[in-house]
């Protein structure tokens, strides 16, 4: 697989308005947009720092991964996943670490945010990070 860049950072928050303000105010970063992806069951907020972005996660409903994820993490939230760019296409990135034993979340691609194509590895396969595969279909 061809990793052209990190894309994105994913950050679980408990409250996604007090992250993008504090993401604004102290640090300074403009969001340059928020979206509800219904099938993940959160709201994003992203942030871009030089070429990477930085997606702030809330959970909308109590039984999403987002929710678990804050509730284990004693209600803080915190890093969720590594995304990367993959320039030779998500499916065929999730056929290569498949062959290479990778346990894969995402059997096929699917819609994510920010107009992305995703997958997930599971994160017992690559050093205790969830790992993203995005790819912009547009490009």
């Amino acid at each position: 697989m061809k990793i052209s860049h990190v894309e994105h950072i994913g950050i679980a928050v408990p409250n996604l308005a007090e992250a993008i303000k504090y993401y604004e105010e102290v640090l300074g970063l403009k969001c340059y947009k928020t979206e509800v992806v219904a099938d993940q069951k959160v709201t994003t907020a992203f942030f871009k720092v030089g070429d990477t972005k930085i997606e702030l996660l809330e959970a909308t409903s109590e039984d999403s991964t987002i929710a678990k994820f804050i509730e284990k993490n004693g209600g803080k939230g915190g890093m969720h996943h590594m995304a990367f760019a993959v320039e030779d296409g998500v499916a065929e990135a999730l056929a290569e670490a498949q062959e290479k034993g990778v346990q894969v979340i995402d059997k096929a691609p699917r819609n994510g945010a920010d107009g992305l194509k995703i997958a997930f590895l599971h994160p017992k396969c690559t050093q205790a990070v969830l790992t993203e595969l995005c790819e912009d279909p547009n490009k």
